[in-house]
């Protein structure tokens, strides 16, 4: 299902990217915690100019020469300058940063480096949490969801290593569609919903 959602994510981001950009202009994209392969599906690096540039706490590598990968902080970037991206595109970081400082941190600095952005984030109310995979698991006590993890397999049908699990629970802040747009005042909300319920959300001023 996270596969399906994903792959018509792409499509419609796509629609609207060509909405801003010509197919043959020199496009720049940074991918705030991404990886060259979920790109795979997406026609972006068969352009012609296009550099899609991948930043994370350690170096990716690398194989399609229109990638680059760089060690960076998404909080704090001083390695870009300001509007040096055409697109800043993030999938399922911005929850990762621990604090809701961080994440205002991220977000400030996806504005200010990016021309347009499209950063998407699972829903903290979707009754599934996504990173566990269990019912409710955002709403539980930290210490029984650690025990949960490590001693059963009702997680993804295993047991989670300790130092992950807590990990996990240490890094994990989850957004709902009101922080996303505090957080990115004046984009559009694209929410995926599944059975009428928001799944996830993805600001963007792409539209």
């Amino acid at each position: 299902m996270g596969a399906k959602f994903r792959n018509q994510r792409q499509k419609d981001l796509e629609d609207l990217f060509f909405q801003n950009f010509s197919k043959s202009e020199p496009i720049r994209i940074l991918d705030v915690g991404g990886a060259a392969y979920f790109w795979d599906n997406s026609s972006l690096p068969a352009l012609p100019n296009i550099e899609i540039v991948l930043l994370n706490l350690q170096e990716e590598q690398i194989l399609n020469p229109k990638f680059k990968s760089v060690v960076g902080d998404a909080t704090n970037m001083p390695e870009f300058e300001e509007n040096s991206f055409d697109l800043v595109f993030s999938n399922s970081v911005i929850e990762h940063l621990y604090t809701w400082e961080n994440q205002q941190k991220m977000a400030n600095e996806i504005m200010r480096v990016g021309k347009k952005h499209f950063i998407q984030t699972p829903n903290r109310y979707f009754p599934v949490e996504a990173h566990y995979a269990i019912p409710f698991a955002q709403y539980f006590p930290a210490s029984l969801l650690y025990f949960l993890l490590t001693k059963t397999k009702l997680s993804r049908l295993q047991k989670w290593d300790p130092k992950a699990a807590q990990q996990y629970l240490d890094e994990i802040r989850l957004l709902d569609q009101t922080e996303m747009q505090a957080l990115f005042p004046g984009s559009n909300m694209y929410l995926e919903k599944f059975m009428g319920m928001i799944k996830s959300i993805s600001a963007h001023n792409l539209a």
